[in-house]
């Protein structure tokens, strides 16, 4: 899952990208807000985490701007301007969510997974298809009771084709998905990472589209 995080404080903003890293979302950072929306028009991302005192374009601005342009893509809200006044305007104006500085990095990446579920139509927290149990707020993965040994990258692909719910994504989709701009990214990286799921899990949990990509196989537990 792609993350966006515009942040201008350097070392905020390291702390910031290697927590969201961890819980296996792929991370873009810029640090103005110019940049934010110019990303925003070109990319596509399933969150963008946005402090509000940025250079070149302020934040609630930047926030008008993505919403002017009728973009839904959920938006976290990072401040340290803690007046009610200034959350009800960052909410008003298009955030999704506001969470003040400083903050605790637990629950910054549980907003941010919520705010993901909620973008995904999900209810539950959890994902779940047949024997195959998913637990994004652990990195947890199991089947048939058996506890999975995933990378994040592999955890992050299943988690992805999951959601899909059976539709097919292309290679170059999955990988824009999977990895930020500064990544240096194999040409294979997708086949080899949908192989080692393969080996792991089952040979036909994920299936080959051909002419498109990958999809996800809703398994049958077979008891065995």
């Amino acid at each position: 899952m792609r993350i966006l995080l515009v942040e201008d404080d350097l070392s905020l903003g390291e702390g910031i990208r290697t927590a969201l890293k961890r819980g296996a979302f792929a991370v873009d950072w810029v640090q103005d807000g110019a940049a934010a929306v110019l990303a925003v028009e070109h990319e596509t991302f399933e969150l963008v985490v946005l402090d509000l005192g940025l250079p070149r374009l302020d934040g609630i601005e930047v926030i008008r701007r993505v919403r002017a342009r009728a973009n839904p893509v959920p938006i976290l809200v990072l401040s340290a301007r803690e007046k009610a006044a200034d959350r009800a305007l960052g909410l008003d104006v298009g955030a999704d969510d506001y969470l003040g500085k400083p903050f605790d990095t637990g629950e910054l990446l549980a907003r941010v997974r919520a705010l993901v579920r909620r973008t995904s139509g999900r209810v539950r927290p959890l994902l779940e298809a047949g024997p195959l149990r998913l637990d994004p707020a652990t990195l947890d993965a199991s089947w048939k009771g058996r506890a999975l040994d995933l990378t994040r990258r592999e955890f992050a692909l299943l988690r992805l084709l999951m959601e899909q719910h059976g539709r097919p994504m292309s290679r170059d989709s999955i990988q824009k998905h999977l990895y930020g701009w500064d990544e240096d990214v194999a040409s294979n990286a997708v086949d080899v990472h949908v192989h080692q799921l393969r080996r792991k899990i089952s040979a036909d949990i994920v299936r080959t589209v051909r002419g498109i990509g990958y999809a996800f196989s809703e398994p049958v537990d077979t008891g065995t």
